[in-house]
């Protein structure tokens, strides 16, 4: 005798009343949510719920930087004309909700450092676009504190007034990311560069780092934003890296990987943990994406493939 395959089951709901069971209607969707900026991904996945803090860890030069900084400008150049939207966000409809601004904190550079990077990387308007939204958060004075570093190079490339500001006792450097967060943090992407960073800082405790990172999970709910955390993977045993990750709301994991029809490496992501995110990607999808990173686009998804 044939048996049949057991079939989804779902709970239905609505209302009984005289005249019988009365469906509910379709959930509005809430505007709860914030796009990437990766329009293939925000597709799929309809961005990143907002007051999540996201791990962007990868191999070095994978992707993971990329991929906060496209998210950072496509967002701002939106932000300048709504009308970009299907240029810079795709098809993915929303309801989003925006960030006013970009909030950067930089552990060991400078302003100046990062500008330049992305000016040497990207199409001008990446470079323009940020220097009009972005508050600059530089710690240098605070991460190069009684370490052999001179204090005299923590300033360098910053403003006379930053320099002023760093004659002043500096705060240890887990107690300066929160300070510099919790000022900026409202309504806007922040990024901070980066977790590791803080992991080679020899007088940064691992434990002190955790209970920063799960601290800022719970505080970031009230921002109505999303915060990325940098990491390179491979400098923090693999035990740390786990206590990361089980410490953030999500982590998409970056890696170089190379094609068994081709000497060429490629980037990857995979959303590794999200689970908001993974809950919308249909389950044929739930692969590791291919990336690519130009110039004039920033960091794209072009396919998927199996894990």
């Amino acid at each position: 005798m044939a048996v049949e395959s057991p079939r989804a089951w779902s709970l239905p709901t609505g209302t009984v009343g005289s005249e019988g069971f009365h469906p509910a209607a379709p959930a509005e969707p809430s505007p709860d949510r914030m796009p990437t900026g990766v329009a293939d991904f925000d597709y799929l996945s309809g961005g990143f719920p907002i007051g999540s803090v996201v791990l962007l860890a990868g191999d070095a030069g994978a992707g993971h930087v990329e991929f906060a900084l496209t998210s950072a400008v496509h967002l701002m150049l939106y932000y300048d004309d709504p009308s970009l939207h299907s240029f810079f966000l795709g098809s993915a409809k929303g309801p989003f909700v925006y960030p006013k601004g970009v909030a950067y904190v930089s552990l060991t550079r400078s302003r100046e450092q990062v500008m330049r990077e992305i000016a040497g990387s990207f199409d001008r308007s990446y470079h323009d676009g940020l220097e009009r939204h972005m508050a600059f958060h530089d710690l240098s004075p605070s991460y190069f504190a009684d370490s052999v570093v001179p204090s005299s190079w923590a300033t360098v490339g910053g403003s006379l007034l930053a320099a002023a500001r760093s004659a002043r006792p500096p705060a240890e450097p887990l107690a300066a990311v929160a300070d510099a967060v919790e000022a900026d943090a409202t309504s806007n992407l922040v990024i901070v560069d980066s977790v590791t960073d803080l992991l080679v800082r020899r007088s940064v405790d691992i434990e002190s780092l955790l209970t920063l990172v799960k601290g800022l999970r719970r505080r970031a709910k009230e921002w109505g934003g999303v915060v990325y955390l940098l990491l390179t993977r491979g400098v923090a045993p693999a035990s740390t890296e786990q206590a990361l990750y089980d410490s953030v709301d999500g982590v998409l994991n970056f890696s170089w990987t190379s094609s068994p029809h081709s000497s060429h490496r490629q980037r990857t992501m995979l959303v590794e943990r999200f689970m908001p995110v993974l809950a919308r990607i249909p389950q044929e999808q739930q692969s590791r994406f291919v990336i690519r990173v130009s110039a004039l686009n920033g960091l794209v998804t072009t396919q998927y493939e199996r894990v």
